[in-house]
């Protein structure tokens, strides 16, 4: 396996921004790198804890952030990150994935549209 990245398109009211993103389907959330988000003059809506890969546990501010991904066709909104000193790389997390419709497949290093499942209650 290796790492995916792919180019972003960052929207705040009238700010924008390019960027790069590392998709990590292990990531729950994205994250966007403190100059990116401040740029974008992104404010923190709530704050989360979330448990590292080693067992540790860290705060961070949570916003949220329009995504479009030029080359998949895929735009929205999506809790973000707000990434602080030391978050280093812009993640596309599981949930921006998920929202926009999106898996990623290890396996070839590619993103493809997720098969949706949509269930009926069948009443007796």
């Amino acid at each position: 396996m290796g790492l995916i990245f792919i180019d972003a398109s960052l929207k705040n009211n009238k700010k924008h921004k390019e960027i790069n993103m590392l998709v990590d389907s292990g990531a729950s959330y994205s994250l966007i790198t403190q100059k990116n988000w401040q740029e974008l003059g992104l404010k923190p809506k709530r704050e989360m804890e979330f448990v590292m890969a080693d067992g540790s546990r860290i705060s961070r501010k949570i916003s949220e952030c329009f995504i479009e991904i030029p080359f998949l066709k895929s735009e929205g909104h999506s809790p973000v990150i707000l990434g602080e000193d030391g978050d280093d790389e812009n993640l596309l997390g599981a949930v921006t994935l998920e929202i926009f419709g999106l898996v990623l497949d290890p396996l070839n290093r590619t993103i493809k549209p997720m098969k949706a499942m949509l269930a009926k209650l069948i009443k007796n």
